[in-house]
């Protein structure tokens, strides 16, 4: 290039100080790169995240569960009477649709919950990040889990499809199938899944049955301060417990209440009133007829699992229509258990439950104690101070009562082998006395309450008070039976169990004597025997011999020969209603030798007594085992027209959807539709009962068991003052004390007996153990009812006889009697008697098989005369 060449262009360029100085360039060229990678890392991120939820959303349960929506639900048992005595549930629950629950319901539990529910799309983005946020300081402290900030869309979700591991897994899970749930249902639908599946403690699972549980009452029943409450448990159903945390359930409460006022929903005059509202709450079924009725309940729930499963009476929300009387339940429960401490106080005192030293310690070592089960109403209590002329019992609050000379006097009878006898200072003995409200004072319960400034616990003084429950009166001493016992009680018409108490308390033992015991029902059993003879052709007037009676036994080799309770007493020449009012051993085992016992075996097969009865002659005076139940619905026969029943603990059961699972009455009633009815008579219902015993026999029968009562061993009972029939009985060494007795449309049966089958003791017979048991009974049952006679079927002669000798009455018959004879067989006509000649001559007229000797109860008179 020469000097003279143009110069070459040269562009202008402003200088660039850190490309110049080399300062930053390494960490703008990093920084560039790191831009990029994230852009690239974003995307492919946006990208994994898809393809995670992708792979998530075709792992989640499918919605279409929801649509079936089936929850377990209670089962209920109401008693006849429409009383609610049991509840059977895996998970207490009432199923309520959404239109049935009040809208102040609705609205606590979304502003407790979830205020934007009725907004959203199953997610709530923000409370999401705060989750989220508290769930990384809760992890960097170790101080709690993870918070997620759910919906109730997505609590609904968790409960009913997914499970409650704390992970992101199951929250991204969660997430995906509650955007589900909002495309597939509405918002109403959501809320009633919720409202219905939520747990809310105290094994209530939704709204309805918690508001059961807790308040008992209905969801339409509730007011606003009973809503908040409810929808205060959700969070902590454990500790925020309305029955062992009351306090807190207030704050709560009026953090609900609080956050309806900012949401719309009510106004600050109903906010203030509802937070001035105490906190009430019940315990359901614990009154007098649930605790009477634990026996029946316990053998219709084995029944109904029989029946169809146990899941299904957990799960299936049956509605269960039992036959069960609360009324004569309450009646039969008290009668039974009165019988039987009146036989328990007759042999005295068994002594203390423990000792204790007697110190200022004494009342809280007391409350350690531990008492027998069927203590009840009774209550603890040390033995102070005593004397001839009463005694001084500590209680557990600290509360003194006395104890009078009388109950002194019985604790004598305590004897024991070693050691003073009688009531001492320091035994723990159980007390029956009354409580009344303290008229001094009463303690103040402090509850706390949440305002708008904040939390303030309320002073004793401010708090609403409880009457202080005092001891008054004078003590009486009392100990839980040792003897047991059980009364049935039962529709002769129907074969319904109106009452069934199945021992003296549930809680000292389980065990149903009424269903599951077989035991000996002695001369309870002879009416079956009498029935056979009249179905033989003897009348209720046949002459009959009491003498000694001896029977060969060629299997075993052994003589059996029966006595009269009486023994070594008989009254010559008798009528067959004097044998049966008298229970008169030797007559009966010699009348079903006569007919055969192969008849006897035969007639209480077909009215249900028993399956198989062996034909051997001690059978005749009730050696043959059998349930109580089986041996009243055998009476029921006599008084039904001879109609055999079929004992039933169920009217009807339905299932959840209101179909008919099972109705004690199949019959079909033609004409029975109200729309078609024109006001006449109404139809007749076909009598489908099975005719098993001739129905004149069958008033025979009633109308000589009507006798006993009269004149016989049951005369007890004539206190009730109402038309009664019905027969004792007594086993072999006392043993079992028997009664089985009814009105025209009640026969009940009562045996009591130890379980050890040891005896109850001399003269403890079926007239004084059982029979005032009978007595107490029906005065109670029958109290409102008119005295209704007994029903006299179609065929009967009641003719006029001499009450002694059988014969027709005459001008000169110093006692008539009318007495119920088929047509042609009164005295004076055919005069029927098979075997008059071979009872009153021989005494021996067929062979016999056993050698057990059951014995009657007391037979009052000591000569024939006095029976009339």
């Amino acid at each position: 290039m020469t000097d003279d060449a143009p110069p070459t262009f040269q562009p202008s360029r402003k200088p660039d100080p850190y490309k110049e100085t080399g300062k930053y360039a390494a960490l703008w060229k990093w920084a560039r790169r790191l831009v990029i990678l994230g852009l690239v890392l974003g995307v492919i991120g946006i990208i994994a995240v898809w393809v995670y939820f992708a792979a998530l959303g075709r792992d989640v349960p499918s919605i279409s569960k929801l649509k079936q929506y089936e929850p377990p639900i209670t089962s209920r048992i109401h008693a006849g009477d429409g009383t609610l005595i049991a509840e059977f549930a895996d998970q207490h629950r009432v199923f309520v649709p959404y239109e049935s629950i009040p809208p102040h319901v609705v609205q606590a539990f979304v502003s407790a919950e979830d205020k934007n529910f009725f907004t959203h799309d199953g997610l709530d983005y923000t409370g999401m990040a705060r989750g989220g946020l508290n769930t990384v300081k809760n992890k960097l402290s170790g101080s709690g889990g993870m918070e997620g900030g759910s919906t109730i869309t997505q609590q609904v979700a968790k409960n009913m499809l997914l499970t409650n591991d704390q992970n992101l897994e199951r929250k991204a899970k969660e997430a995906i199938v509650a955007q589900r749930m909002e495309k597939e249902f509405t918002k109403e639908q959501i809320i009633e899944l919720y409202l219905n599946e939520i747990y809310l403690g105290g094994r209530s699972y939704g709204v309805a049955s918690a508001a059961l549980n807790y308040f008992d009452k209905s969801l339409s029943e509730l007011d606003l301060a009973q809503a908040a409450t409810l929808a205060s448990l959700p969070k902590f159903p454990g500790r925020v417990n309305p029955y062992t945390n009351p306090e807190r359930v207030l704050q709560r409460r009026d953090y609900v209440l609080q956050r309806m006022l900012e949401d719309g929903y009510i106004s600050k005059e109903e906010m203030d009133e509802a937070k001035a509202q105490p906190l009430t709450t019940v315990k359901r079924l614990r009154g007098p007829e649930f605790a009477a009725t634990t026996y029946f309940v316990q053998e219709l729930r084995r029944e109904l699992i029989k029946s169809y499963g146990e899941d299904t009476l957990e799960q299936g929300g049956l509605s269960i229509r039992s036959t069960i009387d609360t009324r004569l339940q309450l009646a039969a429960q008290d009668a039974l258990q009165t019988g039987l401490i009146a036989y328990d106080r007759r042999h005295g005192w068994r002594g203390p439950l423990t000792t204790l030293p007697v110190d200022d310690n004494s009342a809280e070592a007391l409350k350690e104690v531990e008492l027998p089960g069927g203590y009840g109403s009774w209550e603890a209590a040390l033995v102070t101070s005593v004397s001839d002329k009463g005694a001084e019992l500590l209680l557990t609050d600290g509360a003194k009562i006395r104890l009078p000379g009388d109950e002194v006097k019985w604790a004598a009878t305590y004897k024991p082998a070693e050691g003073k006898a009688g009531l001492q200072k320091g035994h723990v003995i159980l007390a029956e006395f009354k409580r009344e409200a303290s008229k001094d004072g009463a303690k103040a319960t402090p509850e706390t309450t949440t305002t708008e400034e904040g939390t303030d616990e309320a002073t004793a003084e401010d708090a609403p008070a409880e009457p202080v429950m005092v001891p008054v009166g004078n003590a009486t001493l009392r100990q839980v039976p040792e003897v047991d016992g059980s009364i049935i009680a039962l529709d002769p018409h129907t074969g319904r169990i109106l009452a069934m108490q199945g021992g003296y308390s549930f809680f000292k033992s389980s065990f149903n004597r009424a269903t599951q015991a077989k035991r000996q029902p002695g001369s309870s059993f002879k009416p079956f025997v009498y029935a056979a003879a009249l179905e033989k052709g003897y009348t209720p007037a046949s002459r009959l011999l009491d003498a000694p009676f001896v029977s060969f036994d060629v299997s075993t080799q052994k003589y059996w020969t029966p006595k009269n309770y009486t023994a070594g007493q008989s009254y010559g020449m008798v009528t067959m209603r004097v044998a049966l009012e008298k229970s008169l051993n030797m007559v009966t085992a010699r009348m079903a030798q006569d007919i055969g016992m192969p008849a006897v075996s035969d007639l209480s097969e077909r009215l249900g007594v028993y399956e198989k009865l062996p034909p051997y002659a001690a059978m005749s005076l009730g050696a043959g085992d059998a349930t109580l139940l089986d041996l009243t619905r055998g009476y029921a026969a006599f008084v039904n027209g001879g109609r055999l029943v079929t004992p039933s603990l169920l009217d009807r059961v339905q299932d959840r959807y209101g179909r008919t699972l099972y109705k004690h009455d199949t019959r079909i009633c033609e004409g029975c539709d109200a729309d078609d009815w024109n006001g006449g008579e109404p139809p007749v219902l076909p009598d489908t009962r099975q005719q098993v015993l001739d129905p004149i026999v069958a008033y025979q029968v009633t109308h000589m068991l009507e006798g006993v009562v009269e004149r016989g061993t049951a005369r007890r009972a004539l206190r009730v003052g109402k038309p009664l029939a019905g027969k004792t009985g007594t086993t072999d060494d006392y043993r079992d004390a028997v009664f089985v007795g009814f009105s025209p449309d009640l026969v009940v049966g009562i045996r009591i007996g130890f379980d050890d089958n040891r005896s109850l003791g001399e003269g403890e017979a079926g007239g004084s153990v059982a029979g005032p048991i009978f007595t107490d009974f029906m005065e109670k049952a029958l109290e409102k009812e008119p005295p209704t006679p007994f029903r006299i079927p179609p065929g009967v002669r009641l003719v006029k006889i001499n009450a002694q000798t059988g014969a027709l009455a005459t001008p000169g018959t110093a006692i008539v009697i009318d007495e119920a004879f088929r047509p042609g067989t009164e005295p004076g006509l055919t005069a029927f008697n098979s075997s008059e000649d071979c009872l009153s001559i021989s005494g021996s007229c067929g062979p016999s098989s056993d050698t057990t000797t059951p014995v009657e109860e007391d037979t009052a008179n000591a000569d024939l005369g006095d029976v009339f």
